[in-house]
C-alpha cells in the first residue's frame, strides 16, 4: 500500500489518485534570475525521484513545474545588467534546463511561465473580486485572507500569529493600502521603468502566489492529486495558493501536500540559500563533480529529511556509484557465454528483493530503505557473476531489475561507448597475447585505458569496465 505524508494533515495517508492509474502533480519551480544552487536542486531532484517511482509503480504521471519569470528579483537583476527582464529570465531558464538535464532530471510534462499566463491570471483575479474575496486598492489587488476557510492550516498557524507577523514585516505604505495586514497581493501596480501588463484594475504585474494557482487549475484541473515544493513554501506561498484557488473554484485544491527538506551546510547546519551567501550552484559543481554522483547524493536521502552537504558525503556517494557501476559491468560481462534458461533459485531471490524494495518505497518514498535493498541486489549480482555457470535469462532479469531501480535514483549506466568496438579490441588483444605479441597487447590495453576502459584479466577471460 503506497502511503504519503500529507503536510496538511501531518499524517501518512494511503495514496488514492483522483483518476485510477493517473497522477496529476504540480511542483513549484524556480524564480529564474540566477543559476540554481544545490539547495534549489534538492526540490527538483526529490520530486523527480518521486515521479520516477510513481512511474515504476505503473502510474501515468502528468508533471507540471513552473518558471517564475516575473518577479522583483528578476526586475532588479535585469536593471543591474541592462537587459530586459524576460530576456534575463530566458537565459536562466536555458541554464536550468541544461543543469537539470545533467543531473538526470526528466523534463516536466509542461513548464508554464508566469509571463505566458497573464490573461488567465487577470481573469482569475477578476473572478475573485466579483466573489468578494479580493479588492483593488490604488492599483494593487489584494486577497481577503480572513475570508478563506482554515487560513494558516497548512503551516499549522492561526490568524492571530499571522496578523502579528504581518504587522512586523510589511512596509507602512503597503499596510495602508490593505484592509488587513494579513491580506496578500494578487496584482502589483507598475512602478516607473518596470515591466507591466494592462489590466482592468490598472497596469502592473501578477503577485507571486497567483501564478501557481492559475497554472495548476488551468493545466491540471480544479483539484489535483499532489502539490510539491520546499518546506519554506508551506507559508505563505502554498497557504495562499489554497486560499485563492478554493475561493475561486469552491473545490478542494490539493489532496496531498508534499514538502522536501533543506540542504544544510557547515557545522551549524545552516540552510543553504542565496540570501545567506552559503550556496554552490549546480552549474559550477558539475564542472568538477560527476553529475551522476551529485544526483545520487541528493536522491538517496528521504525527501522530507535535510541533507548535509559535505565533501565527505560526496565522496561516499562517489564510492557507491562506482560500486553500482562495477557490479553491473561484471554481470554484463557474464552475458557472453551464459547458458540458456533460468536459475530458479535466483528468480525466487529476485522476487523477494522486489517485494522488499516496493515495501520500502511505498512507505512515503523511503529511499534510504530502498537503497538498502538495491545494494542487496548488488550483492546478489556479484555472487552470481562469480559463479562458473550462469543462465542467460536470469542475468537479463537481474540487469533489468537493477536498471529499473537505479533509474528511479536518476542513474543510467548505458553501455554507450561503442561496446562492440571495445569487445573487438579485446579480441584483438587476446589474439596478440596468444601470439605472444606483447607490444601489441600493451598498445591495445593503453589505448582502451586512455578511453576510460579498464581491463581485468580473470579466469573466465578478460573483463572490462568503465573508469
Amino acid at each position: 500500500m503506497l502511503k504519503i505524508y500529507n503536510t496538511l494533515t501531518r499524517t501518512k495517508e494511503e495514496f488514492k489518485p483522483i483518476v485510477p492509474g493517473e497522477i496529476h502533480m504540480y511542483v513549484c519551480g524556480p524564480t529564474v534570475y540566477n543559476y540554481i544552487h544545490i539547495g534549489n536542486a534538492r526540490s527538483a531532484i526529490a520530486f523527480d525521484t518521486i515521479r520516477r517511482y510513481f512511474e515504476y509503480r505503473g502510474y501515468k504521471v502528468t508533471y507540471v513545474s513552473n518558471f517564475t519569470d516575473v518577479d522583483d528579483k528578476i526586475i532588479n537583476r535585469a536593471h543591474e545588467e541592462g537587459v530586459e527582464p524576460l530576456d534575463l529570465a530566458q537565459t536562466y531558464i536555458d541554464a536550468f534546463m541544461e543543469d537539470t538535464k545533467a543531473v538526470g532530471i526528466e523534463p516536466a510534462t509542461v513548464n508554464p511561465r508566469a509571463s505566458e499566463m497573464i490573461p488567465d491570471i487577470i481573469e482569475f483575479i477578476q473572478d475573485l473580486i466579483a466573489k468578494g474575496y479580493a479588492y483593488a486598492s490604488d492599483g494593487d489587488v489584494y486577497f481577503r485572507a480572513r475570508k478563506a476557510k482554515n487560513y494558516g492550516a497548512l503551516a499549522n498557524k492561526n490568524i492571530d500569529e499571522l496578523e502579528q507577523g504581518a504587522s512586523q514585516h510589511v512596509a507602512d505604505a503597503e499596510t495602508a493600502r490593505k484592509e488587513d495586514p494579513i491580506d496578500f497581493a494578487l496584482w502589483k501596480k507598475v512602478k516607473p521603468g518596470e515591466i507591466y501588463w494592462d489590466a482592468p484594475f490598472g497596469p502592473g504585474r501578477p503577485g507571486w502566489h497567483i501564478e501557481c494557482s492559475v497554472m495548476s487549475t488551468k493545466l491540471l484541473g480544479d483539484t489535483i492529486d499532489i502539490h510539491g515544493g520546499g518546506q519554506d513554501l508551506e507559508f505563505p506561498h502554498h497557504q495562499n495558493e489554497i486560499a485563492q484557488s478554493e475561493a475561486k473554484t469552491g473545490k478542494k485544491f490539493v489532496n496531498y501536500w508534499m514538502h522536501n527538506g533543506f540542504v544544510t551546510v557547515g557545522d551549524d547546519q545552516q540552510k543553504m540559500s542565496k540570501s545567506l551567501g552559503n550556496f554552490v550552484t549546480v552549474h559550477d559543481i558539475i564542472k568538477t563533480v560527476d553529475p551522476q554522483v551529485l544526483r545520487f547524493f541528493m536522491a538517496t536521502t528521504q525527501y522530507r529529511k535535510p541533507i548535509g552537504y559535505t565533501e565527505g558525503n560526496l565522496e561516499e556517494a562517489k564510492a557507491s556509484v562506482s560500486r553500482l557501476k562495477i557490479a553491473r559491468e561484471a554481470l554484463v560481462f557474464r552475458q557472453n557465454g551464459a547458458e540458456s534458461g533460468v536459475d530458479a533459485a535466483m528468480t525466487t531471490q529476485l522476487e523477494q528483493l522486489e517485494d522488499a524494495f516496493v515495501t520500502a518505497m511505498d512507505d512515503d518514498i523511503n529511499v534510504q530503505n530502498g537503497l538498502t535493498t538495491l545494494f542487496d541486489l548488488v550483492k546478489l549480482m556479484n555472487e552470481y557473476s562469480a559463479q562458473d555457470v550462469v543462465k542467460a535469462d536470469t542475468v537479463a532479469a537481474m540487469l533489468a531489475k537493477f536498471d529499473a531501480w537505479v533509474q528511479i535514483f536518476g542513474l543510467t549506466f548505458a553501455t554507450g561507448l561503442l561496446d562492440a568496438d571495445v569487445d573487438a579490441q579485446i579480441k584483438a588483444r587476446d589474439a596478440a597475447r596468444a601470439a605472444k605479441n606483447w607490444a601489441e597487447s600493451d598498445r591495445i590495453r593503453d589505448e582502451l585505458t586512455a578511453q576510460g576502459i579498464i581491463l581485468e584479466d580473470t579466469a573466465q577471460g578478460t573483463r572490462w569496465r568503465r573508469a
